[in-house]
């Protein structure tokens, strides 16, 4: 499978009164830290190679995941440096240990779509693959339209029910579709999407499991009533 990286920069802010100081990717759930969940899950679905996107308590991160062994995986990380890069940025910042094709992973989403799929589903023209679901704004607003298997629009500010598919959270990319953004100033992921939007190299893929994401208290209860109802996921 191709290379993961998760960005796991995180603070947590939203979780303070839940997570204290600690990195959002470490924060418990179920008794046990999210990163730890979502490392079970990958090497569960086939992946080896994990690059960690480090910002916020990378140390901590560090201490945790070592080298990956305890997983079955091999771990190296990118940090963000004196200042936080932005998740665009973080993975322009990885790339060298990323390779010309890789997937990637948000640290706080917890999700029941095969990567493996997703890796197959990067075509030789495709500069990336955004997996999404058919939100209809029942959890959150949604925030991506598809036309065929081409993702058209992605906006996360957009009016409610207006669009019909969310961002799930796992995506592909080749290196080329950083191409042209600087290392000098941090900028989201979102810039890359809709740079491929516009070039028509932006492939939707759509899942059918909803997510979850420990990105809020309600999230984070959700994930965990989610895991102790399922504990084969865990």
């Amino acid at each position: 499978m191709l290379p993961v990286a998760i960005l796991c920069g995180g603070k947590g802010t939203r979780l303070a009164a839940i997570a204290g100081d600690r990195p959002k990717a470490l924060v418990p759930v179920a008794g046990r830290p999210f990163l730890d969940l979502q490392l079970r899950w990958l090497a569960r679905s086939g992946a080896r190679d994990i690059v960690l996107c480090v910002g916020y308590r990378a140390d901590d991160i560090a201490e945790f995941a070592g080298d990956g062994t305890a997983w079955g995986l091999r771990i190296g990380y990118s940090a963000d440096g004196p200042r936080p890069l932005g998740t665009g940025g973080a993975l322009r910042a990885a790339l060298p240990l990323l390779g010309e094709a890789f997937l990637t992973l948000y640290g706080d989403a917890l999700l029941q779509c095969s990567p493996e799929r997703v890796a197959e589903a990067l075509g030789p023209a495709d500069d990336g693959v955004m997996t999404v679901y058919a939100n209809r704004d029942r959890w959150l607003r949604s925030n991506v339209e598809v036309v065929g298997d081409r993702v058209s629009a992605y906006d996360k500010q957009a009016a409610p029910r207006s669009m019909t598919y969310i961002d799930y959270g796992l995506n592909a990319f080749r290196a080329r579709a950083f191409d042209g953004f600087g290392t000098d100033a941090p900028f989201d992921l979102a810039e890359v999407h809709r740079a491929a939007i516009l070039r028509r190299t932006l492939r939707a893929v759509v899942c059918e499991d909803r997510w979850y994401e420990i990105g809020s208290p309600e999230g984070l209860a959700e994930a965990e009533r989610f895991i102790l109802t399922n504990p084969h996921f865990a």
